[in-house]
């Protein structure tokens, strides 16, 4: 299929062109020229030199990543840009790039995928970024400990090996949760507003810890990777699923452990 097509399916699905004033991520086609045939299509979550070069060596027309290598603009492709970009260039691999698109798509988003192995109910739009959001909320089947929701989460993340850590300064049984990923620690004061018992995010600054304290908050942080891998690994599934063309998939799981 054409790049173009492969391009405007997923911008019209993730609504791309919502988020546009609002994400510093460039979202969309990165790298690539829109017109040409797309065969094989590799995932991850960072691109980065390390994926790109696996994307190239495994053949692949193109990669779609959530953190991808224009943040408001290049003014110069040098040193660590140029590093990046010219394994694109010289393999012609096409770079797609979903940031927060991919955070907030209520389905298939990143948000969605730990609300999922969460199992929460009565879902909604959380984490707001202008008239967007960035993530999701919902209720837990039953009430439970921050230690089990610390538990249920280390095991099925890839946290690579780092533990999932627990600001406990809420209520000792959790019902409602928000979840925000990666870099989720501003919303600690919207998820206080919406009487939310935990907020579940990535990684947190050092003034969160006094902020949900102050709050009254439970705050999970579980790994910016490992709560970031659902959204492309989501998308993979669903064009392999859901689309009729005969794209072949792949995702390289490279954890930070971060």
């Amino acid at each position: 299929m054409r790049l173009s097509t492969f391009c405007d399916r997923l911008d019209a699905e993730l609504r791309t062109s919502d988020y546009a004033a609002l994400d510093a991520s460039a979202n969309g086609l990165q790298v690539g020229p829109r017109e040409r045939e797309v065969e094989r299509v590799a995932f991850a979550t960072d691109g980065v030199r390390e994926t790109i070069e696996l994307a190239a060596d495994w053949g692949a027309d193109a990669l779609v990543s959530h953190h991808g290598v224009s943040w408001g603009g290049i003014e110069r492709v040098t040193e660590r840009a140029h590093d990046r970009i010219a394994p694109l260039v010289r393999n012609d691999v096409a770079l797609y790039v979903s940031h927060l698109p991919l955070d907030g798509h209520q389905e298939l988003g990143n948000a969605a995928g730990v609300a999922d192995v969460l199992e929460l109910d009565a879902r909604e739009p959380f984490g707001a970024v202008g008239p967007e959001h960035a993530g999701t909320r919902g209720r837990l089947p039953a009430a439970t400990t921050s230690d089990a929701l610390r538990d249920a989460l280390a095991s099925d993340l890839a946290t690579g090996g780092q533990p999932v850590q627990v600001l406990d300064h809420g209520p000792d049984e959790l019902r409602d949760v928000a979840i925000v990923t990666g870099d989720g620690s501003d919303y600690v004061d919207e998820a206080a507003r919406k009487d939310v018992d935990v907020l579940v995010t990535g990684e947190a600054k050092q003034k969160t810890y006094h902020e949900a304290r102050e709050a009254g908050l439970t705050v999970v942080l579980a790994g910016h990777y490992a709560t970031e891998t659902f959204g492309v690994r989501n998308l993979r599934s669903w064009i392999e699923t859901e689309w009729d063309e005969d794209v072949e998939t792949t995702f390289f799981d490279v954890p930070t452990g971060l």
